[in-house]
């Protein structure tokens, strides 16, 4: 509901596990995409490591109980660009995509730093913007395609 009161972010896609999410970002090279570590068939950590290699150009938020430094740290390790805990997401998620797409890594306010830590360019950054984002539903393990006209 959160994204979906940004009328410059339209919803085109979903998927339900990880592995579909990896399918989807192949096939639609989207800006932005949100993911949460928990996801099944193939969880989030590994269908970003996925998405890295057949989606360079893609930026990718997590958005996650998940709350371990550990993980965060494996997870901002693979090149993600932010990391909202979903207890977090009502107040953070938003802001979480402006820095991303403004080329800002994000972190959640849980994890005690300032919420805007360093530029944050994925591996194989385009020169020119693409079309279409990512998104998950923040309560269910699927993600959403959104797309900015």
């Amino acid at each position: 509901m959160k994204l979906q009161s940004r009328p410059e972010l339209q919803i085109v896609s979903e998927a339900s596990d990880g592995l579909q999410a990896v399918q989807k970002a192949e096939e639609l090279q989207p800006d932005l995409i949100l993911l949460d570590i928990g996801l099944p068939k193939l969880n989030g950590i590994e269908a970003a490591r996925q998405i890295r290699k057949s989606a360079p150009q893609s930026r990718i938020i997590f958005v996650s109980q998940e709350s371990s430094p550990d993980i965060v740290q494996e997870a901002l390790s693979l090149g993600t660009c932010g990391y909202v805990v979903k207890s977090k997401a009502e107040h953070d998620l938003l802001a979480t995509v402006d820095a991303v797409l403004g080329g800002r890594q994000f972190l959640s306010g849980a994890f005690g730093r300032n919420n805007l830590v360093t530029q944050c360019t994925p591996p194989a950054a385009m020169m020119l913007p693409q079309t279409n984002q990512f998104h998950p539903l923040a309560r269910t393990t699927r993600f959403r395609e959104l797309k900015i006209p």
